[in-house]
């Protein structure tokens, strides 16, 4: 995954550059960073924030929060993340439809920013606005800042591509490792808004950067690549118009008649989360431009795209159902040093940076010697991590169930064992996706991928949702099954690689 900059062609002496590439990155790269920033230091919070004040906090904690139950704030923080990438399909459209890759991450900015700066008010109203704001202007950054980085390399061809890439992920990855620590120190010591106002900061700082450096990206994220006609333009206005307008009504109805809770939101947006992705796979599957190859190649994609959801579903539990039980159930403290639980988030992306260049290593010795496991094996092997982080979460789990508080080293060791099967899923299904893409879809199958994150997080929010199944997910029962499950996809998706592989073509 790591490239070496060191063997890529150095620039021409005259061009100034970041690391011999594009000056432009540097502004991405730092765009990212600081947005990313922002980002993982409110999700670090957000759990924790939830459950404050409420029957499900830590005693002794900051109060001062919403006051939720521990199976509502799963719920309410599995469905943000699951919007956060609902909307990126809405959010890639935007850039190629409407107001090009440059404009659109302005926006998406301008957005998060609001976001966070209503969020640092007090106020259950207000923060409801905010965390929307913030899911919205997220959607809208995710695919068009990484269209940018593409750009920078005018030839496809370009050597520089792949590190240019991996620089960028490098942002990201600091980014969220130091958001917790800064923010989440703030927002769970002294004030929880005085957090959030933090992540607002950081994305001004972001915004700041982006303005000033755009004179260094590619002339051509400036252009919408499809621009929408006037006719096309006034349909979709109308439609958003009579859906917003439809919305509003019902409601306001509800409203109106008393009869409005938390499930007359949690559970309409739950459901978007799951009927979205599959109307879409169905959609692509059932179109009758597609040639059989593309229609093989659908077919097994949605082996691929089932098992993310699976494998989403639990790994986003790291932020939420682990994050709970680190809150109430872990010791606050490692020899004699204490620290608040949102630092848990930070473990993640420092496993990333520290494993990412080996696993790429590990793959490319693998190839040499003709023993590289095949994109299946991958999926499989990432997916029996991920049951094997949540068979390893079963051991706190039953150590805590007389009341005594376990090592945060537990805790670790479910982080290390879940960024293990990240690094077997993601990376490859990023790929997969773009080689399986039928060329009719290939700039829509991104959303696509992105869409396994919303299916998996909406399942977590039905399950944890009180009026829903109210199942308690820190729970031996639940973890086990969720565990076992896991396993056996994975075994499931072994035993029909074979299968799978003919679905795919000459896709490897």
């Amino acid at each position: 995954m790591a490239s070496s900059l060191t063997k890529e062609p150095a620039a021409p002496a005259s061009e100034k550059t970041f690391f011999g590439h594009p000056r432009g990155l540097a502004t991405l790269f730092m765009t990212e960073m600081w947005e990313r920033f922002s980002f993982y230091g409110m999700k670090a919070l957000l759990l924790v924030y939830l459950i404050s004040g409420g029957p499900d906090a830590k005693k002794g904690s900051l109060g001062g929060g919403i006051g939720m139950d521990e199976g509502t704030a799963i719920a309410v923080f599995s469905i943000y993340v699951s919007m956060v990438y609902l909307l990126a399909m809405p959010g890639g459209w935007l850039g190629d439809r409407v107001w090009g890759p440059r404009k659109t991450v302005t926006v998406a900015a301008v957005t998060i920013m609001s976001g966070h700066v209503i969020l640092a008010l007090p106020g259950q109203a207000t923060f409801y606005v905010g965390l929307a704001l913030v899911a919205i202007g997220s959607g809208l950054l995710k695919a068009n800042i990484s269209t940018m980085v593409g750009q920078l390399y005018k030839d496809a061809d370009d050597p520089r591509r792949d590190g240019g890439f991996t620089i960028f992920y490098m942002g990201i990855n600091a980014g969220a490792f130091f958001a917790p620590l800064a923010i989440g120190t703030v927002g769970q010591k002294v004030n929880w808004h005085l957090g959030f106002a933090m992540a607002a900061v950081g994305m001004g700082i972001g915004l700041a950067v982006f303005l000033l450096g755009t004179k260094h990206l590619n002339p051509v994220s400036s252009v919408v690549p499809k621009p929408l006609s006037a006719e096309e333009r006034t349909s979709w206005l109308r439609k958003v118009a009579v859906s917003v307008a439809v919305v509003a009504v019902f409601y306001t109805v509800v409203g109106v008649a008393g009869m409005f809770t938390k499930a007359w939101a949690t559970i309409p947006l739950t459901l978007v989360g799951l009927i979205v992705p599959t109307a879409v796979l169905v959609r692509i599957k059932r179109d009758k431009e597609l040639d059989r190859g593309e229609q093989s190649k659908m077919t097994g994609y949605i082996w691929f795209f089932v098992a993310a959801a699976a494998f989403w579903m639990i790994y986003d539990q790291g932020a939420s159902t682990v994050q709970a039980f680190g809150e109430t159930k872990a010791s606050g403290s490692l020899l004699g040093f204490e620290f608040p639980s949102s630092w848990y988030q930070s473990l993640n992306p420092v496993f990333i940076m520290a494993l990412a260049p080996v696993f790429a290593w590990i793959w490319l010795w693998l190839n040499r010697k003709g023993k590289e496991p095949s994109t299946v094996g991958k999926f499989a092997a990432g997916l029996f991590f991920i049951g094997v982080s949540f068979f390893f979460f079963l051991l706190p789990v039953a150590m805590s169930s007389n009341g005594q508080l376990v090592s945060p080293m537990w805790l670790v060791g479910i982080y290390l064992i879940q960024t293990v099967g990240e690094l077997c899923i993601s990376p490859v299904g990023l790929s997969v996706t773009t080689k399986m893409a039928p060329r009719k879809y290939a700039s829509q199958m991104m959303g696509v991928w992105f869409l396994a994150v919303t299916a998996g997080d909406s399942i977590t929010s039905l399950l944890s949702d009180p009026s829903v199944f109210g199942v308690d997910l820190n729970g031996t029962g639940a973890v086990a099954i969720e565990a076992t499950l896991a396993t056996l996809a994975a075994l499931a998706v072994f035993m029909y690689r074979k299968k799978v592989k003919e679905l795919m073509g000459d896709v490897r």
